[in-house]
């Protein structure tokens, strides 16, 4: 390796050892933001979900995770042997104790630990759709079944050279056929994901839509008693989840480079334009705007230029942001119309932009669009686009399906009506995020030594 190789190697490491802890934060950022929204009472709670994600899939992605992602030994496309890197052997050092390169050129265990924090942030996005009324301890059994059945099979499909990828032998490969590349057969027309618009979104919201079906509503649903309880926090885990952000699409350039300087810019006019489209559709259909609606309009953003940060341009991420953050706005009222209770947003946030941004590749994309020079190959791209959201979203509906039903035979999902109206902070944890006591006592001291 040349100095030159071995400056541009480090500062590659540098960069991505950044990014890894931008979107670890991004889980206590987004505990921040579901704490906010969530009751008074079960605001610890739904903090302590994002937390318990954290602490199961941290452990499972060093064991058998990074295996079944991105090991060589893969299974119809699917997935990957767990076994083969099971506790990262042979993954970060070799014979002699050298580190081993990655795909990039800095150590492969920068990579490892880049990849694991979007495994805990994906799991720790579902559990906005069960906010109040489940289990702690179901939850993190569901957890760990989830990210090794759906998320782990899903990141190797998509970016571990499986079915969704743009391998020989994926979908993209039998709709439209393959080239000769480098020496390597890969499919003509290359599916887009550029940080997780089928592992992560729609992955997250078909899982978080499907649980809210099985699970129920809970007592306080339209009933006016399940509104955000702390605004300001909201918009706090808002603005950290931006600033992780950055980590999670310019960390997917793997390198200090122009491509992850597109994607920061990229990430954040999508971003801005989606908070203006929320707001703009708050205006017309309420008559104002709101905190919560900024805030929302940020992830609806955030979500939709995901897939897209490194294919498009500013002025199209611009688009694509706005049309976004509408989408999202109305994405979320549907729960009111067809009555599932999808206590945090998950499906419009993530679901609903998440969709969006992966098939707008399929229009965008610069040079390769349909509506961006592509052509006829763009109108390819736009199947194979269509095609990946929708093979994701069955997929996953179906695992989260089989795993939530399950649990809910074997351990059940609801706490009682009565722990419900409680509230689960002070019933299942024996806490609450405000002290009522010792303000009564302090008032009360008050009074008396007043004269």
């Amino acid at each position: 390796m040349t100095p030159e190789e071995m400056a541009a190697a480090s500062g590659n490491a540098s960069w991505m050892l950044m990014s890894a802890a931008l979107v670890l934060l991004m889980t206590p950022a987004l505990a921040l933001f579901y704490g906010g929204m969530s009751r008074q009472k079960s605001a610890l709670n739904m903090m302590l979900m994002s937390f318990g994600s954290l602490g199961v899939v941290g452990v499972i992605y060093v064991l058998w995770g990074w295996s079944m992602s991105y090991g060589t030994q893969s299974i119809a496309g699917i997935v990957s042997n767990p076994f083969e890197f099971f506790g990262l052997k042979d993954s970060i050092t070799d014979e002699a104790g050298n580190y081993i390169a990655g795909s990039s050129g800095y150590a492969n265990i920068i990579d490892i630990g880049f990849q694991l924090t979007f495994a805990v942030i994906t799991v720790a996005i579902i559990s906005g759709s069960l906010a109040n009324r489940v289990k702690f301890s179901t939850w993190l059994v569901f957890t760990a079944l989830w990210v090794t059945f759906s998320y782990f099979p899903m990141a190797h499909m998509v970016w571990g050279g499986g079915l969704l990828s743009h391998a020989e032998n994926s979908i993209a490969s039998w709709l439209f056929g393959t080239v000769t590349e480098d020496g390597e057969t890969v499919a003509a027309v290359a599916p887009i994901d550029f940080a997780g618009g089928t592992v992560v979104h729609i992955n997250a919201g078909v899982a978080g839509l499907v649980l809210a079906l099985i699970i129920g509503k809970s007592y306080g649903f339209m009933k006016g008693e399940d509104k955000p309880h702390n605004l300001p926090l909201v918009m706090l885990g808002a603005a950290l989840l931006w600033f992780g952000w950055f980590g999670f699409n310019g960390g997917s350039a793997f390198a200090a480079d122009g491509l992850a300087g597109l994607a920061w810019v990229n990430t954040t006019a999508a971003t801005c334009a989606a908070m203006l489209g929320w707001l703009m559709v708050e205006r017309f259909r309420d008559g104002h705007n709101t905190s919560l609606g900024a805030a929302s309009g940020v992830v609806a953003g955030l979500v939709t230029i995901t897939p897209a940060a490194g294919s498009f341009n500013p002025v199209t991420s611009i688009i694509a942001g706005f049309i976004g953050g509408i989408l999202a706005a109305f994405g979320v009222a549907m729960k009111y119309r067809f009555k599932f209770d999808d206590s945090l947003d998950v499906v419009g946030l993530h679901l609903v932009a998440g969709m969006w941004g992966t098939i707008a590749c399929g229009l965008l994309a610069e040079d390769a669009g349909l509506f961006t020079g592509g052509g006829t190959d763009g109108f390819k791209l736009l199947i194979v686009q269509i095609s990946i959201a929708l093979f994701a979203a069955i997929f996953c509906a179906i695992v989260t399906a089989i795993i939530g039903l399950a649990l809910k035979a074997i351990m059940g999902w609801r706490i009682t009506d009565e722990d419900e109206q409680a509230g689960i902070d002070s019933t299942h944890h024996r806490e609450s995020a405000y002290n009522y006591d010792n303000d009564s006592s302090a008032e009360e001291s008050a009074a008396k030594m007043a004269p």
